[in-house]
């Protein structure tokens, strides 16, 4: 019978074939192996022929998954340089501190992880022993992400090179009292030792890729030479299943970010249970990173498995490790030898036979404890191909035991990842294990000891010495300290300051034209780096391709399209411009390398990366909380924004609550700008305060979100008189008044003060205008430039009142005599200006665009959420009415009136 599944000679008609007969004598080859030999044997020899192929260049698919076993065999493992005994000592100090760290913690309830570290020992000890540079080298040293669940195997490492003490270990997860240790890698907790904060999952991994190709683009700009920066990201693999942890793999593949390794501690387990309890994680990981491109290095078995692979004559060994599911791996770590001879070695007669041949303590060794992530040599080989390979990032597949040396009460044990201390008992069997000079007696009152073989002990002496031989302590971040940027021109801000006249202009357009300006400074202006998701044309930045070139490793190997326009698609090696295509997520992290390259890299840069409101904060909230856990500094900027701005858009890319959720960020700065001018003035602020001269007490580690929007509309002059710059700063000042703009009030008329942000501002003119003619009430209107900033300065004066301090908040201070009540309205969620409301005294009201958008014109939109002029003067009307200040029959006219 002929197979349905096999491909038809007519299907093979559009691939020629010179020789016909040749093509059916290796058809006739495979057959007559598979018939002989069998289908294992001819599956064998296919999988060599396409790695011989692909070794030699032969342009075929790559070979996604290869046999469940070491991808360097033993016999060509290079040797171990140094000690291996001294660096297993080393080992067992840090594995035994780390374990009681979190167990002594564990009595204050604080908590903390003991698996993943007795996982993953060897490939951080590997590492710092002879790969990871650190940064009293020359260049800027290695990145490392550092898996967070792990920390405490970091900390323990510090602890023995002289770096923390035992009262900082003791202060684990205990931070309030100023000499504690963050739970993970905190650098804004702990900024002298952790650079990147990785225990949000996925990050991690995706920081690491953008990081990798933000070196190369620093040295490809000339900024500074980074190529012997290497990135190493550790990973769980459980994580991989986020999918930041992916998102990325194409880029660094497609970029040739051979200066990038992720170690992937492959212990097969996550918070619950098995990552893959039904499948081989190791072999899906390996598909899709080969897929994208990488060179994939498998370490899975150790040495102990040597002698069982070189019995397995027939293949059945490593045919039956590529079925066997991970929940069984890790049911065969806590079975007796009588078990897994049955369960694994009973299911093909081969491996039976090899099973007569291996004795029970063989079989426990190998299948309990010996793993390719545990043994030094088989982690040195693996690091040392990673290094040497050429032209792709690589991928280390490490295979492990999770809660490995803690004992058969922890190791592969579902639950181990919640199980936060060991007993008495099982830490004195562990300390046999490990074979550590700890007495009985050392147990004191039942309270584990810290194990340290002293500052001049041999042990210390060479850790310190090595790590000296590779450029200093690591982890470890450095900012040293940098010059402050000199400021550019005044001539780019003051531009703004006379208004656009008759021409309507968005306040998108006038950021991207003070940008323009800003990087044409020569001292500051190669430092910019715009960072775009595909939208450049959508923001009116086409005009910086040609200008400053879109940065491509590859350069333009093409001719563009609209070579022959004069703001042309420009790609060069040295290219300024960072145009990630549709990722915000990508965009992101570009944005985070780029804005943390001052403590990184030694050099100030200043990003400003620029999106669709709706898509930033809403989407990508949690690297801007890594952001500020970074400590990053530079501009993001929400462009199209507001609720009815976007006209015809509708609900989803309708922005009413990014300020909002940005206000939950302690690290960002919000501004909500209405004007050209205001907008100089906040950039102009935020350059002195990021990279100037900041002042006393004034916290640099900060960035500044805009929006911006795509509404073209007059742009004034700037008004003249003291504290409009401080206004703009601090989130509030007066625009005008009733009788600046120039409106005829009765002499007695009731008055009110209207506070509008962003676009919303010109609603408020309108309505003060309305108000004036046509119901004598007299408005004053107020440019609310910054709720958030507002809120954040009167929460510091309610805490400066706990500490006996006298302070007014600001808000208070500008609105101070201000007659009559409040009403504040945005283009946002009402929640946004309500955020100062408590510390207004006059009375309050608030009108924004609650609920989802819609499509529509920005006219109807806004009628739609009750926004508009009109709604706003009818609000303003029940609010002096409420008062007594006019007649209550005055809001039943205007509503009438206005149609609404």
């Amino acid at each position: 019978m002929t197979d349905p599944n096999a491909i038809q000679p007519s299907e093979l008609d559009q691939l020629p074939d010179r020789d016909p007969e040749e093509t059916a004598e290796w058809q006739a080859s495979l057959d007559a192996v598979a018939k002989a030999a069998g289908p294992h044997r001819a599956a064998y020899l296919m999988r060599r022929t396409l790695e011989r192929a692909e070794g030699t260049g032969v342009a075929l698919p790559k070979l996604l998954e290869t046999d469940y076993v070491n991808s360097i065999p033993t016999a060509a493992e290079p040797a171990v340089p140094g000690d291996e005994a001294m660096e297993a000592r080393i080992t067992a100090w840090n594995r035994w501190n780390a374990a009681a760290m979190v167990t002594r913690g564990s009595k204050h309830g604080v908590g903390g992880h003991i698996a993943t570290f007795a996982s993953a020992a060897w490939l951080y000890e590997t590492g710092f022993n002879h790969f990871f540079h650190g940064k009293e080298g020359d260049g800027s040293g290695d990145q490392l992400y550092i898996q967070g669940h792990a920390s405490p195997g970091i900390y323990a490492r510090a602890f023995l090179d002289g770096r923390l003490t035992e009262a900082h270990l003791d202060n684990f997860r205990q931070e309030a009292g100023g000499n504690g240790l963050p739970s993970y890698p905190h650098p804004r907790r702990l900024p002298w030792l952790w650079e990147f904060p990785t225990v949000s999952m996925g990050l991690g991994p995706l920081s690491a890729i953008y990081q990798a190709r933000f070196n190369r683009y620093l040295t490809a700009r000339g900024i500074k030479d980074v190529s012997s920066s290497h990135v190493w990201a550790f990973l769980g693999d459980g994580e991989m299943d986020e999918p930041e942890s992916t998102a990325a793999l194409a880029l660094a593949a497609r970029e040739e970010l051979d200066n990038l390794t992720f170690v992937i501690n492959c212990n097969l387990q996550r918070l619950d249970g098995p990552v893959r309890a039904n499948f081989k994680i190791v072999q899906e990981l390996e598909a899709q990173f080969r897929g994208a491109g990488w060179n994939v290095v498998k370490t899975l078995w150790g040495s102990a498995w040597d002698e069982l692979f070189a019995l397995d004559t027939t293949g059945a060994l490593v045919r039956r490790l590529r079925e066997v599911p991970d929940a069984q791996v890790q049911t065969y770590q806590t079975r007796d030898a009588a078990y897994i001879r049955e369960d694994f070695f009973g299911k093909d007669p081969a491996l039976a036979e090899m099973a007569k041949l291996i004795g029970d303590d063989k079989i426990i060794e190998c299948f309990h404890f010996s793993r390719g992530g545990h043994e030094a040599r088989k982690v040195y080989a693996a690091y040392k191909a990673a290094l040497e390979h050429k032209g792709a990032p690589t991928v280390i597949l490490a295979q492990t035991v999770k809660g490995h040396t803690l004992g058969q009460g922890f190791a592969s044990k579902n639950a181990n990842h919640q199980m936060k201390k060991l007993t008495v008992d099982e830490f004195k069997q562990m300390r046999d294990l490990l074979e550590l000079p700890i007495k009985d007696s050392d147990f004191a009152d039942g309270q584990v000891p810290y194990g340290h073989p002293g500052a001049d002990s041999p042990e210390v002496r060479y850790l310190q010495e090595r790590r000296a031989a590779l450029g200093g302590p690591a982890p470890a971040r450095r900012v040293h300290p940098l010059a402050p940027l000199p400021a550019p021109a005044d001539k780019a801000f003051a531009s703004f300051d006379k208004g656009s006249g008759s021409q309507n202009v968005a306040t998108t357009m006038a950021f991207v034209r003070l940008v323009k300006d800003l990087v044409r400074d020569k001292e500051t202006g190669k430092r910019w780096v715009p960072i775009v998701p595909d939208e450049a044309r959508t923001f009116g930045m086409e005009s910086l391709f040609p200008s400053l070139g879109i940065y491509s490793p590859k350069g333009q190997t093409y001719e563009p399209v609209d070579r022959d326009q004069l703001m042309y698609y420009k790609e060069a090696k040295n290219g300024q411009i960072l145009n990630e295509g549709i990722t915000e997520a990508g965009s992101m992290a570009d944005f985070i390398a780029a804005s943390t390259a001052y403590a990184t890299h030694g050099e100030a840069m200043i990003p400003f990366y620029i999106f669709y409101s709706m898509f930033g904060w809403q989407r990508t909230a949690d690297q801007m909380w890594q952001l500020g856990d970074q400590l990053g500094r530079g501009f993001l900027v929400g462009a199209t924004a507001g609720r009815t701005t976007l006209t015809g858009e509708g609900l989803q890319h309708a922005d009413g609550h990014s300020p909002v959720i940005a206000a939950t960020n302690p690290a960002a700065l919000t501004y909500d700008p209405a004007f050209a001018y205001e907008i100089a003035v906040i950039v102009k602020e935020g350059l002195r305060r990021m990279y100037g001269e900041a002042a006393e007490g004034e916290d640099q580690n900060v960035f500044y979100y805009l929006t911006v929007y795509n509404e073209p509309l007059p742009q004034p002059a700037k008004p003249s008189g003291l504290g409009i710059d401080e206004g703009i700063v601090k989130g509030l000042y007066r625009f005008n008044t009733a009788e600046s703009a120039g409106l005829n009030s009765p002499a007695n008329a009731p008055r009110i003060q209207l506070l509008g942000s962003g676009t919303a501002i010109h609603w408020a003119l309108q309505a003060q205008k309305l108000l004036a003619e046509e119901w004598g009430v007299a408005a004053d209107v107020w440019s609310a430039t910054s709720w958030g900033e507002l809120r954040r300065d009167a929460m510091e004066a309610d805490a400066a009142l706990l500490r006996g301090e006298e302070r007014v908040p600001y808000v208070r201070q500008a609105l101070q005599g201000a007659e009559g009540p409040v009403l504040a309205v945005s283009d946002y969620m009402r929640q946004v200006p309500d955020q100062i409301a408590q510390w207004v005294e006059q009375d309050w009201s608030s009108l924004g665009a609650d609920g989802f958008g819609l499509s529509d014109t920005r006219d109807a939109a806004r009628r739609h959420f009750g926004v508009d002029a009109e709604s706003i003067v009818v609000a303003a009307l029940a609010q002096l009415a409420r008062r007594g200040e006019v007649k209550a029959s005055a809001v039943k006219e205007a509503r009438e009136k206005y149609g609404l």
